[in-house]
């Protein structure tokens, strides 16, 4: 190419950078109201996940004697408005395929004042120090890298002297999603809530048609196709000890998931709390993120904090086995959303969009239970444990005594796991 050329294709294409620099900005409105829909599927029996709340001991015996294969579907509708009602009101009009009933009441919770919190002029006289240790595990392989754990001492910590290792001290680095809520939005309303408590069954879907409709929001509608339906069940095809220490993972894959992380959290005894996470990046296993962007999930994904979509299996390394006996493992699989807006965007950029309502649908499917141990033997404890049985091999019991049998997931919740970090009922 000439230099006639070369200087021509230059200033056309300075051109048209000028040209797309001048064009106006296009004002955008609202919108005035936002409705988020959670969707997730769970099998085994699952930790609280980002979203908070503590550990609920029966809910997790429920989801436990579903067995691996049984999936249980829950969903949460949010609705904000920037628009008030003397008597706020909305319903969500599913399709007739979710099997939750005819419409979902989307109750406006009644906001009770706080007390202001009264700060302690002085520790109780029963205040003890902090104590014990967090080793802080990452990675997927049979054994730990070099430089793990990272070792969390509360005792110095609570003395002011800051670890070597703080920077492990926090989970997956994501952005968390601001959902509309009470605080956030003038009018907002939810499902479930105290009103109803309809759930949905297992073979409930979401495709189909949803009409929203309120006396303090726009009417939304919009539609959802096969592929923005609940994720797959996620289950653990493999949750074994091998010979050499470690524990193999396997699931399913599940389809339109587009990440996945694991975690683990035990301990041995009463003064150390183990964590652990397939995250290729130093992090700890705090809580689970819920749901995620689709932006973080594409970085997190191509950081390795998070596994690819086509990635079925991960080790956990021997040396987390060995410093918790006995621990609960958590796997997540992330889908993507599904946003829609009314009304579209104006092809004209000096026209004004003046949104009406914007809908986010997001996914999450999960799945758990005790590291090392199948979900027939967590629950019947008829089989012999893949930690091995109680007896020494070789060792007969007494004539008219049955074989010592592995504890089961019932007996290990009843006891308590983490050294009694995390009580449950007996």
């Amino acid at each position: 190419m000439g230099l006639g050329r070369r200087i021509a294709l230059i200033a056309g294409v300075a051109a048209a950078a000028t040209a797309a620099t001048a064009q106006p900005q296009q004002k955008v409105t609202g919108p005035v109201a936002v409705y988020w829909m959670s969707a997730q599927t769970q099998t085994g029996f699952g930790m609280p996940t980002a979203g908070g709340g503590a550990p609920n001991p029966m809910a997790m015996m429920r989801q436990m004697m579903g067995g691996g294969g049984g999936a249980n579907k829950s969903l949460t509708l949010q609705l904000g408005s920037s628009q008030t009602s003397a008597a706020p009101a909305a319903d969500h009009l599913p399709p007739q395929g979710l099997q939750a009933g005819a419409a979902l009441p989307l109750l406006t919770p009644k906001i009770t004042p706080r007390e202001p919190s009264r700060e302690p002029d002085q520790l109780p006289p029963d205040f003890q120090k902090p104590r014990g240790r967090l080793l802080i595990f990452w990675g997927c392989g049979e054994h730990a890298r070099p430089g793990q754990p990272v070792v969390i001492d509360f005792a110095k910590m609570a003395a002011g002297q800051v670890p070597a290792g703080m920077a492990a001290f926090r989970g997956i680095d994501y952005r968390p999603m601001n959902p509309p809520s009470v605080s956030r939005n003038k009018t907002y309303g939810e499902w479930p809530n105290e009103k109803t408590r309809t759930t949905v069954p297992s073979q409930g879907s979401l495709i189909g048609a949803h009409t929203i409709r309120g006396n303090y929001s726009p009417e939304i509608n919009f539609s959802l196709e096969e592929d923005q339906d609940f994720l797959g069940p996620l289950n653990l095809t493999t949750n074994a000890k091998a010979p050499g220490g470690w524990a193999n993972l396997g699931w399913n894959l599940v389809g339109n998931a587009q990440a996945y992380l694991a975690t683990a959290i035990g301990g041995g005894d009463g003064e150390t709390m183990v964590m652990w996470t397939s995250s290729e990046t130093q992090a700890a296993a705090f809580a689970m993120p819920d749901y995620l962007t689709q932006g973080d999930i594409n970085r997190l994904v191509a950081s390795k904090a998070l596994m690819g979509p086509a990635t079925r299996a991960c080790s956990v390394p021997k040396e987390v086995i060995d410093a918790a006996p006995q621990a609960m493992v958590q796997l997540a699989a992330y889908g993507g959303e599904a946003n829609f807006v009314y009304p579209p965007r104006p092809a004209d950029p000096k026209i004004t969009w003046n949104q009406q309502w914007a809908v986010k649908v997001r996914y999450r499917s999960s799945t758990g239970g005790l590291l090392g141990m199948d979900m027939n033997e967590m629950m019947g404890g008829g089989g012999r444990s893949s930690r091995g049985a109680a007896a020494a091999p070789g060792q007969q019991p007494p004539p008219g005594q049955k074989p010592p049998r592995a504890p089961s997931a019932a007996d290990i919740l009843r006891k308590g796991i983490l050294g009694g970090g995390l009580p449950f009922p007996r």
